[in-house]
């Protein structure tokens, strides 16, 4: 199938990434570093460096993890519907660990997801680890909320 189009992937990656113009032939895989661009991009959200593993916090929590070899990610996600989202789709969830299952955590593999489904996860695990006040000025400055004033 030959390409339709390319685009840029976002406004403010146009001349930043190699993979800034996205081919519209089918859902692309991935990479670590387009989740490291993100989440840095996240308001209070910092990059940390455990045990040479990339790990992006709010103050001292951990939202969010790449694996050494950059094909996974694990990050927040509800616990009670982990069961249902790793039965639905195993070949993009994973538990975590045994020793991490009582956290509100789940393991994604980075080739079998899109963009917009790194943003939605990566953005839910923000959400979740930054007060409420933050999440909802983001939420409302990129327009996934109406501002109801007035």
């Amino acid at each position: 199938m030959e390409p339709i189009a390319a685009v840029p992937y976002t406004k403010e990656e146009t001349a930043l990434s190699p993979r800034s113009l996205r081919i519209l032939d089918g859902d692309v895989p991935v990479t670590a570093d387009e989740v490291r661009a993100f989440a840095s991009s996240l308001p209070r959200s910092y990059e940390a460096q455990v045990r040479g593993q990339v790990k992006f916090r709010i103050g001292q929590i951990v939202y969010l993890a790449l694996s050494w070899d950059g094909s996974r990610m694990g990050c927040g996600f509800p616990k009670e519907f982990r069961s249902a989202a790793v039965e639905a789709e195993p070949e993009k969830f994973a538990r975590p660990g045994e020793s991490d299952m009582r956290f509100n955590w789940i393991h994604v593999c980075l080739a079998a997801i899109d963009v917009d489904e790194m943003r939605d996860l990566v953005e839910d695990a923000w959400a979740r680890a930054v007060p409420k006040y933050v999440a909802e000025e983001y939420a409302l400055g990129n327009g996934y909320v109406r501002d109801e004033v007035g």
